[in-house]
């Protein structure tokens, strides 16, 4: 008979609990990307900005295809200002700072 849970962690060790749910602690970066493709994604990039779209595709470098982009700038007071929406673009990966499922500032 087959093992349900065939996935492995570092050292062997099964990266799923008993009941075939995956350990958040475990899952690799690009696992968890690939989760999101069509979901919305928030996205702290390196300076002042934020961005929140549907992620549609990304590469090993996390360069990202994003669909209906709203963009947010910090102003002097550090609040959060939405300065423009973009209908798809192209990130560039080394612009990130962080990433965030479910697209909610």
């Amino acid at each position: 008979m087959f093992a349900q849970n065939t996935s492995r962690g570092p050292g062997g060790q099964h990266t799923r609990d008993a009941g075939g749910v995956p350990n958040p602690s475990q899952i690799l970066p690009s696992e968890l990307l690939d989760k999101c493709i069509g979901s919305k994604i928030w996205i702290l990039m390196k300076g002042e900005k934020e961005l929140v779209g549907t992620l549609r595709g990304f590469d090993v470098y996390v360069n990202m295809v994003l669909e209906d982009v709203t963009e947010f700038d910090r102003n002097e007071e550090g609040k959060i200002e939405e300065s423009a929406h973009l209908d798809q673009i192209l990130l560039n990966g080394n612009t990130i700072a962080a990433l965030v499922p479910g697209g909610k500032p």
